[in-house]
């Protein structure tokens, strides 16, 4: 049994000091903290596992194949394996859990 709050993750991540923030790790999930801030760069790749993020603060587009949808407080997206995604046009600090299915193998970037 794991619990933690929202406050507590985002303590942790500033503690971290980087993007991402890995905080449950199974074999059949694996889920993480994801920051970007207003302006920058999400230079993701393809993942070979399904993805699921859960945006929980700021505003930005992501790009899902070649169709772009607009993000915000609340949203709900998900990437299936092995398809191209990223974020873009961030006009608010983003903050996202994500969550993979199988646990993520290749590193998060």
């Amino acid at each position: 049994m794991m619990m933690m709050t929202l406050d507590d993750l985002l303590a942790q991540h500033t503690q971290h000091g980087k993007p991402y923030l890995e905080f449950l790790r199974l074999n059949a999930l694996s889920m993480g903290m994801y920051r970007l801030p207003a302006g920058s760069i999400d230079s993701q790749h393809p993942h070979a596992e399904d993805e699921v993020y859960y945006v929980t603060a700021g505003r930005a587009q992501i790009r899902v194949g070649s169709a772009d949808y607009p993000v915000a407080p609340g949203s709900i997206v998900y990437v299936p394996a092995q398809v191209s995604h990223g974020f873009h046009s961030i006009t608010e600090d983003l903050t996202l859990l994500v969550f993979f299915a199988p646990a993520e193998s290749a590193g998060f970037t």
